[in-house]
């Protein structure tokens, strides 16, 4: 999309979170809070903010200037595979 937006005033951007609290879990359990809670337990995720702020400052770029790509993780996690859970 960015290749065809090129000669436009437009600009495209992703925004990649890892791991983030949200009721994904709760739905993805069947409404079982306690096993939902437990999928962030040992760490600190990212929360909705985390990724909204970066939506915003992304938006908030002049004209010249394109993000192309933010890739947002929580400290504890390396990868989409690393995460590191205090015990």
């Amino acid at each position: 999309m960015r290749i065809d937006l090129v000669d436009t005033p437009l600009r495209v951007s992703t925004v990649d979170p890892g791991l983030v609290e949200t009721e994904f879990s709760q739905v993805r359990f069947n409404g079982d809070t306690e096993r939902a809670a437990q999928t962030y337990q040992g760490y600190q995720p990212l929360m909705g903010d985390d990724v909204a702020e970066a939506v915003v400052w992304i938006a908030d770029r002049p004209e010249h200037v394109q993000i192309a790509e933010v890739i947002i993780f929580p400290t504890a996690q390396a990868s989409a595979g690393v995460v590191h859970k205090k015990g």
